[in-house]
């Protein structure tokens, strides 16, 4: 087993709303937010009041009379993400990529070119600050999951390294809230028991979590809190899944709100499939209401999909029944949809004609293939003249969106 600190996780501190201060330097200091109807990233000075990403515009103005939103410069995110990566290659060929603005790897193999893992943090951040202009924390641990607790306690712009023999001692003392998986639901779950801590936590039984939160996020929790954690750097990662959210503010749960954002949020995620040829047969909605409680929903197709009328089809119905469970809510934040059980397949495989509830939403059937010739005309459309040259029906036509596309898509790039 090993038994040395050598895996760092790093993370670029407030990404986009620093990209954007580098980017116009008498944004520097100032609190400032990137986007508009919804905040898609705050500055530190922002966050210092209460502005946090998902929050309705009106919100942050009223908590931060004097926040600056800027558009944003998708662009740039990408290039400068990417440029991080080249600077952790540099060190190591271990690396593991989670999102645009953090990643893992693992220096074990290096340590005898470039110094202790330590010495090799510092030298990252020194470079990322110098070539590339941007605050980046970094934690150092003996496992993934601690790493990352690492960064988090590090930032602003910091550098922790934990020790092997320290690392109990280190982790039980912070909030739960910091744990991968513990979410705002969860956290609150936990309290109702007392369990404020990572301490607290890996010292509750079993028997008291399970009821909170089912036996399978009991144990990984636990194991998480005594800090076991196997998980290897994984450089090369196929998804499993393929997603897409809306963050909405406070917004009626009504259809005019509902129908819109899950047509949109089904073109994301079913070009993403058919660009990968990969469709899936497993569509789960989620619903986050005004008080951050969650609910989700899915269905199995016998038939994997990738078509965007089929999966917004399904996708509304889904949260139609979800909504319908909850008369009492009123009022939505969120909704996400994705689609999971991924196939690698190229080709469209024709069924002899049937008479089926469900024959336009098989992929070999009549309609099935008219909806796949439409979408591969509209997918050639968007491959020469951009994304929002073409689009379905009242989607396209709909007022511009609060969330742009462009910042999907670098959330999107890792099918």
């Amino acid at each position: 087993m090993e038994t040395a600190a050598t895996i760092l996780h790093a993370d670029l501190d407030a990404f986009y709303a620093s990209v954007e201060q580098l980017l116009d330097p008498s944004l520097r200091g100032k609190p400032i937010a990137v986007g508009g109807g919804v905040v898609l990233a705050a500055s530190y000075e922002a966050k210092a009041f209460g502005v946090s990403s998902g929050m309705s515009g009106f919100r942050a103005r009223e908590l931060c009379p004097h926040l600056i939103f800027v558009g944003g410069h998708f662009g740039d995110y990408q290039r400068l993400g990417d440029a991080v990566i080249d600077v952790l290659n540099d060190f190591t060929p271990l690396v593991e990529r989670i999102s645009i603005d953090e990643a893992f790897a693992d220096v074990a193999g290096c340590t005898h070119l470039f110094g202790s893992p330590a010495e090799i943090a510092r030298a990252i951040r020194r470079r990322v600050r110098s070539e590339l202009g941007l605050p980046i924390s970094i934690g150092v641990a003996r496992t993934k999951h601690l790493a990352k607790i690492a960064s988090q306690v590090a930032k602003p712009d910091g550098l922790l390294i934990v020790d092997p023999g320290t690392e109990l001692s280190f982790l039980h003392d912070l909030p739960v809230e910091l744990m991968w998986g513990v979410g705002p639901v969860t956290k609150e779950r936990l309290s109702v028991i007392g369990v404020r801590t990572i301490g607290q936590l890996a010292n509750t039984p079993g028997w008291s979590l399970e009821p909170l939160i089912g036996p399978a996020a009991s144990e990984k929790l636990t194991a998480l809190a005594w800090n076991r954690d196997p998980r290897q750097i994984r450089t090369q990662r196929r998804a499993r899944s393929a997603g897409a959210q809306s963050a909405l503010g406070r917004k009626p749960a009504a259809e005019r709100v509902v129908v819109p954002t899950l047509r949109h949020l089904a073109d994301r995620v079913a070009s993403r499939l058919r660009a990968k040829s990969r469709p899936g047969r497993t569509v789960t909605v989620r619903v986050r209401f005004a008080d951050l409680r969650s609910i989700t929903r899915s269905t199995t197709l016998d038939a994997p999909i990738a078509s965007t009328v089929t999966l917004a089809e399904i996708a509304e119905e889904l949260v139609r029944k979800a909504l319908a469970h909850h008369p009492d809510e009123k009022t939505i934040s969120l909704l996400a949809i994705s689609v999971s059980q991924l196939e690698q397949r190229v080709d469209l495989q024709l069924e002899l004609p049937l008479t089926l509830d469900d024959a336009k939403r098989r992929p070999g059937s009549k309609q099935g293939v008219a909806r796949w010739l439409a979408d591969r005309a509209v997918d050639a459309i968007r491959d020469r003249f951009g994304w929002e040259a073409v689009g379905y029906g009242s989607v396209a036509l709909e007022a511009s969106r609060s969330v742009p596309d462009a910042f999907r898509e670098l959330a999107e790039k890792d099918l």
